[in-house]
């Protein structure tokens, strides 16, 4: 169970990071949700997988940690915030640059082989 959870928090963060790395602004939106998801994985495995435990101390052996879980949740409310602010300004970029390139480039196809065919003269 620990080894299948460690992958899927692998599997998130990798993806997510990949994600990072595009030129477009969706996948950056993307990447930096299923981030936040692997953080948020992570965050709770730290509490300890246990299943039919107590939330708190009491009258069990064990219990299962309560400060990860408020930790998920206040991140789970965070990210879903800058989410949705990433898609405004996702989309307000898009509005004012007609282009939605991270790296705020404009060259459309025929400047680039124009700028080509400058330097190879």
């Amino acid at each position: 169970m620990e080894l299948l959870f460690a992958l899927v928090i692998g599997a998130l963060t990798a993806s997510g990071v990949y994600l990072l790395l595009r030129a477009r602004t969706f996948p950056v939106v993307m990447g930096l949700t299923l981030l936040s998801y692997g953080v948020n994985l992570f965050l709770f495995a730290t509490g300890r997988l246990a299943t039919g435990e107590q939330p708190v101390i009491g009258t069990a052996a064990g219990y299962s940690d309560p400060l990860p879980q408020a930790l998920v949740l206040t991140a789970i409310v965070i990210g879903f915030a800058m989410t949705a602010f990433l898609v405004v300004l996702a989309l307000r970029n898009l509005a004012d640059n007609e282009n939605d390139h991270v790296d705020g480039q404009h060259e459309t196809p025929s400047e680039q082989t124009q700028d080509q065919e400058v330097t190879s003269k």
